[in-house]
Parts: C-alpha cells; structure tokens; sequence
C-alpha cells in the first residue's frame, strides 16, 4: 500500500512547460485553513468548506471548497471548487530558477495522484512567470495536463473536447529573452543568406 500524502499539488502545477514544480515542496508539511471541515473516514473523503486556503512550502492554493478522496490504494484525488462568482487559484515555485513560478485558476480544479493528470474546468487559465514578468500563458474552458508525460491541452468546451462555435482558446508565448552574458548572434555578410 502507497503512503497517502495529504495534497501532492506540486505536479499540478507544471501544467505550461518542461519546468517541474518546486521539489523541496514534497517535504513539507500541509497546513490547510477553512470555516469548517468535514472528516468521513469510512469513505476516506475530507472537506473543507469557506475561504479555504491550503500552503505546501512555496504553494499556495485558495478555493470556496476542497474535497479529498484517498483510494483503497492511498492514492490522492482532489477537487477545488471556486467560491460562488469567484474562481480556484494555485500559485507555486517552479524548479529550473531562482524566481520561477506557476500560476492557475479556474471554476473547477481536480487532481488525480495516481496518474498525475490535472485538469481545470471553466474559465480555465495557466501562466508562467520568470519573477513578475509572464512568460507564457494560457485561457479556455478546459485544460489537462499530464505531467508525467510533459503534454498539455487547451480546450474550447468543459467537456474536454473542442467544439465547433463553443468559442476560442488563447494562447501568448512571449520571446525567450537571451541572458545577459550570452554572446550576440554573428552577423550575416552582405548578400549572403538573404
């Protein structure tokens, strides 16, 4: 039998790249604040109810509800419900940088350990950060990510399909920038490669 750990959001969090989630994050404790929670320990399930707001070492998530469901194995699935007229958020630090992040929200965000796929439902939205500046972001209604394989969709219906007149996806991948002690490209001679 796997050991359950309470919210193995990390990966989660990967959802727009190569880039993981924050290691470290695994160790740390989950500290979890609600209005009110509900313990059902024949079926395994947890929920917590009112401005929930959970922290795994540099994650940070804040829904209207959380719900979690621990399988006959140990394996974790959970679901963030966004508070009436607001939406689910995430935020955490990504390896690969000193002042990486992930961000995300949307009505709906459930996350199955076993697999480690996670998906956003409804006003779905993903971006990635390099400190402040956004680096690439994502919006639909649906967004799925498999972290285990490194492969995300976008989708233009909650339904996990693309529909024809169910509206657009959008997508902005900003220009990678150089670092500053990289060298400059070499100059191209004139009349050549043109």
């Amino acid at each position: 039998m796997k050991p359950s750990s309470l919210l193995p959001w990390l990966l989660l969090l990967a959802v727009c790249g190569v880039a993981r989630a924050e290691k470290a994050d695994t160790t740390k404790p989950t500290n979890i604040e609600a209005d009110q929670m509900v313990y059902d320990d024949v079926r395994q399930v947890k929920t917590f109810t009112g401005n929930v707001v959970l922290t795994r070492g540099t994650l940070l998530i804040k829904a209207g509800r959380v719900v979690l469901t621990t399988d006959q194995y140990g394996y974790e699935y959970a679901v963030l419900y966004a508070a009436p007229g607001a939406l689910a958020s995430f935020r955490q630090k990504r390896d690969g940088g000193p002042d990486l992040w992930i961000e995300g929200q949307a009505e709906r965000i459930e996350y199955a350990e076993q697999t480690e796929i996670s998906k956003l439902f409804n006003r779905a939205h993903i971006q990635r950060m390099d400190g402040k500046r956004i680096t690439d972001e994502v919006n639909g209604e649906f967004i799925s990510y498999d972290s285990r394989a490194e492969f995300y969709s976008v989708n233009n219906s909650a339904s996990g399909q693309s529909k024809p007149g169910a509206g657009r996806i959008t997508a902005v991948i900003q220009p990678k920038v150089a670092p500053v002690d990289a060298p400059a490209a070499p100059a191209t001679p004139a009349g050549k490669g043109q």
